[in-house]
Parts: structure tokens; sequence; C-alpha cells
């Protein structure tokens, strides 16, 4: 019991909160930057933000102290996405992202680039907008549990750092990867408020 203990309390001190910046001007993610400054955070840059500015304010975001989460989600073949992650990861962020469904050549490839340059990458399983259903619709006959285990399996061997996938996978894949593969989870709520159009919550 003491070493599930020192795990759990491992795991919370390892907890980070991520910070999208889901805003429409560049201004605006600064001024919420700027309100967040030492507050121990990650800052999230999507693509709205990325349509926006580019890679323009990564280096303002380092110098007021944050680390940078960049939200593409990437999923080419594998000589597009390595070239891709080369140059994005020759700028100040920290993480990237890939979906998992590019395959294990694709993700293998972005894992080298990542260890490389010092990044971490992780693989997008399921979206958390997704579910079941939605998945049958588009010709996957597995419940959204299994596919994401299937793709975390894919990702961890292919040498990802972790993957991106709901809360209520959490717990399973912490199970089957340990402490040190990263779980990025998207779709925390406040119990009673709006999901938007996120499913998984």
């Amino acid at each position: 019991m003491a070493e599930l203990d020192s795990l759990e309390e491992t795991e919370r001190l390892n907890r980070k909160v991520i910070v999208a910046l889901d805003v429409d001007s560049g201004e605006k993610a600064l001024n919420l930057a700027k309100k967040l400054q030492n507050s121990g955070c990650w800052l999230k840059v999507g693509l709205e933000l990325y349509a926006l500015t580019g890679l323009k304010l990564i280096d303002d975001f380092k110098t007021m102290g944050f680390s940078v989460f960049l939200d593409l989600k990437l999923h080419d073949i594998p000589t597009t996405v390595e070239r891709t992650l080369k140059v994005l990861a020759a700028s100040g962020v920290d993480m990237i992202n890939v979906h998992c469904s590019g395959g294990y050549e694709m993700m293998a490839r972005a894992a080298e680039v990542g260890h490389k340059q010092g990044k971490k990458i992780i693989g997008v399983t399921v979206l958390t907008s997704l579910d079941s259903q939605d998945l049958q619709a588009i010709g996957m006959q597995t419940a959204a549990q299994e596919q994401v285990l299937r793709l975390a399996q894919l990702a961890h061997k292919a040498g990802l750092d972790g993957v991106v996938a709901s809360a209520q996978e959490a717990p399973m894949l912490r199970r089957e990867f340990g402490p040190e593969f990263l779980l990025v989870t998207p779709g925390i709520r406040p119990a009673g408020s709006e999901n938007n159009d996120q499913v998984r919550v």
C-alpha cells in the first residue's frame, strides 16, 4: 500500500495544467499569458492561434517562463511529418503532437526527431469529441476505450513520449504504461458545466 501511495503522490506532483490559448488574436493570447505568468502552468498553442500568428509568439511565451505545447495534431505520410517536425522543433516549443492513426512508421520518425532535438512528441489517440458510435460511423468496429488502448500501445512501441486521451481512459493507460508515459487529458470539465463539443469528458 505504501508503494501505491508513493506512486499516487508522484502522479499528483507531476500533474500540470495546460491552458489552451483558444483566442482570436495574438494580442489576446499575450494578455492571457501575462495573467498566467508565474502560475506554473503550460500554454497550449492550437490550430486557430497558429493560423493567426504562426510561431511568432513562442519566443515571447518562453521569455515569460512558460513551457509550450504546440497542438497541431500532425497527420500525414511519414516523410512529410518528419520534415515538418524538424521545422517546428527548431522553435522554442517543448511538446508537439501527431495523430497515432498516422501509423507506426510516422510516429517512429516523429519520435526520432523529437529525441534528437530534446522535444516531447505525443500522439493523439481518439479525439475527445468522438464516442464509440462516432467511430462505428467511420468504419471502426471497436469501442472508443479499446481503440485508445490499441493506438497508445502503438505509440509507446514507436517511442513517443506519451499520448492524448480522455480522462476516462487515463487510469487504464497509467496502469498499462506506468508513470513515465505522459498523459494529456483534454475535456476536463467542472461538474454542471457545458461540455461544448467534448463527448468523453
